[in-house]
């Protein structure tokens, strides 16, 4: 069995009320008819803020943090977190309150309605095991790839997806693995190598759950999407060969750019994003292995991560090319509980920047048109060098949820009238996000060029 949250309502108005979590997400609890758990929004709830406290889920583990309501929330009946009463909500949302982790049998009280916290673990994993062997701070990423390297050439099957390559330089490193360069001996051909480590000791289920992914992404073939060539898993580590994108990313550019890209060029390599996400969305995928070894055939893949950190460049001859990179990878293994992340920290507003409020409200269900949002995020940075919204000191998802993006002349006045048009309006959020496709936004961008 795998792991599982459980918040049982055992007082209140909804008392018996059950809602269970299985895979990583976020839950925010409120009278806000967006809100994922929501309650009532009548006369026994109004003790209740509209956006109230947040979960983060990533089972077994769950953890809490108050919004600055006005009411407070409590666990197993102590205060964490509450506004003053002379304080608005906008002012309560700027409050650093802590962030709680939660045990089984804790309980939760907001407002009225009280949660017990249930929690079942991995069956394939003890709660010993799976705590009991942190990786270390600082790893060596590449003393552990090159030793991998060194075992594929012994012949072990496992490895032989990186059989033959000789490591070049570091292009890169995350909070969870780095990128390589790295040559073919045998073909002559550049690839990048990433190497991930789990940040905790991987659960059987876990592992399992990131594979599926990655054979799901791995199907992906289109001259906008940075092909997964290959992966594995040995000796607790991950790795991935892919296409080597030798100009970098967006990222780079704009900073050889002086900080913002030209309309010109921002538009050619969107326009280019948006082909390889049209494909994503709707390709058929060969297979999607269930949770019980069955298979079935799927359909689409939605990237969860776009921003300009995951569109890479190359040339072909004198043309430049973008792709969509890192597809999936970053969020899948989120997903599968191996980043040891929390979402719910102050520091994940550097990738908040670039989500719709749909992705904050339901992480774990999102629709390919999030990719779309993100894209035009991704293309108002470019413009401006600033993301759509203000953070400051606000609280990160309340911005999200509560906040629009701000006209983009607002920022850069330069930008030509039908084109800001264009991308405000793929930037609404609320109540709907407005582009529905990938291939719906380009037309309108294609029509004001």
């Amino acid at each position: 069995m795998p792991a599982k949250v459980t918040l049982t309502i055992i007082a209140g108005k909804l008392k018996g009320q059950e809602y269970q979590f299985s895979d990583r997400t976020t839950c925010i609890i409120g009278r806000a008819t967006d809100c994922h758990l929501q309650l009532p929004d009548d006369r026994d709830h109004r003790n209740i803020s509209r956006y109230h406290c947040f979960l983060d889920i990533n089972p077994p583990d769950i953890r809490i943090r108050d919004f600055g309501s006005l009411n407070g929330t409590y666990v197993n009946n102590q205060k964490i977190g509450q506004r003053q009463p002379h304080q608005t909500p906008e002012e309560g949302a700027k409050l650093d309150l802590p962030e709680y982790d939660l045990q089984n049998n804790d309980t939760i009280i907001v407002g009225d309605a009280v949660f017990e916290v249930g929690i079942e673990r991995d069956s394939f994993e003890s709660f010993e095991r799976l705590h009991a062997n942190l990786k270390p701070e600082n790893p060596n990423f590449i003393g552990i790839l090159k030793k991998l390297i060194q075992r594929a050439l012994s012949g072990e099957s496992s490895l032989i997806s990186i059989r033959g390559y000789q490591i070049i330089r570091k292009l890169g490193a995350g909070g969870c693995g780095e990128v390589y360069l790295a040559l073919n001996q045998d073909t002559n051909d550049w690839v990048a190598i990433k190497v991930m480590l789990p940040q905790v000791a991987a659960s059987e289920s876990g592992v399992k759950r990131f594979l599926r992914e990655m054979a799901n992404t791995k199907a992906l073939n289109h001259p906008n999407v940075v092909r997964l060539r290959d992966y594995g898993y040995c000796d607790d580590s991950f790795f991935f060969t892919l296409d080597y994108c030798e100009g970098g990313n967006v990222v780079d550019l704009m900073a050889k750019r002086g900080g913002t890209l030209s309309v010109e060029e921002a538009i050619a390599i969107i326009l280019q994003v948006l082909d390889g996400l049209d494909y994503a969305h709707y390709a058929e995928i060969p297979y999607v292995r269930q949770a019980d070894g069955t298979i079935a055939q799927g359909r689409g893949l939605v990237h969860r991560d776009i921003k300009p950190h995951n569109i890479f460049l190359t040339r072909i001859n004198s043309d430049t090319i973008a792709k969509v990179g890192d597809y999936g990878l970053a969020k899948a293994f989120d997903q599968a509980g191996l980043s040891g992340q929390t979402f719910s920290g102050r520091d994940f507003a550097g990738t908040l920047e670039f989500l719709p409020r749909q992705q904050v409200i339901d992480y774990k269900y999102v629709t390919p048109e999030v990719d779309v949002w993100a894209t035009a995020a991704s293309l108002y940075c470019m413009l401006t060098g600033c993301c759509p919204r203000n953070f400051d000191d606000k609280e990160p998802f309340l911005v999200v949820l509560q906040t629009d993006a701000i006209p983009i002349r607002q920022r850069n006045s330069a930008i030509p009238v039908g084109l800001a048009e264009v991308i405000d309006f793929a930037l609404v959020d609320k109540p709907d996000i407005y582009f529905k496709s990938a291939r719906e936004f380009k037309e309108a961008l294609v029509s004001v060029q």
